[in-house]
């Protein structure tokens, strides 16, 4: 069984594409997790207020890089996502983080953003721009059955 973890961006459903397409493959998925507020409001919620916006924010990327860190150790495949909106310097991490662990990398994300991502697409073992890419590397790489 592959385990592949998806990571960055969470604006659209590309994960949702990718488990979809893969459906039938020995594949098991993982992610962070995507619920916007939830995310950013876990580590109040569970270790208490915080007055200081900073610290109300630290808790709660703490508590995400302990299940992003348990994600990308146990995976097999890391996928990150960078999309059009927002700053993604998590993705950014994640993916340096994948690469530093010897895991096998690959970035999704649009031509305007090759030059910015020179740097992370370099470390990937594959470039792609749409799910469906994904999919069929995930097939190729269980199957050795190239697209239609």
């Amino acid at each position: 069984m592959l385990k592949v973890y998806l990571s960055g961006e969470i604006h659209t459903d590309w994960r949702d594409q990718i488990v979809a397409g893969a459906e039938g493959l020995d594949v098991t998925f993982s992610a962070p997790v995507t619920d916007h507020g939830a995310s950013d409001d876990c580590g109040v919620a569970i270790m208490g207020a915080e007055a200081d916006k900073f610290w109300h924010d630290n808790k709660g990327a703490k508590l995400n890089a302990i299940r992003t860190r348990k994600g990308i150790a146990e995976a097999d495949v890391v996928v990150v996502r960078f999309g059009d909106k927002y700053k993604q310097w998590n993705a950014a991490f994640d993916a340096g983080y994948a690469a530093a662990l010897g895991k096998s990398l690959v970035v999704m994300h649009g031509p305007d953003h090759q030059h910015a991502l020179k740097e992370v697409d370099a470390a990937a073992l594959a470039v792609v721009e749409q799910p469906e890419q994904v999919v069929q590397i995930l097939r190729y790489v269980l199957t050795g059955t190239l697209p239609g």
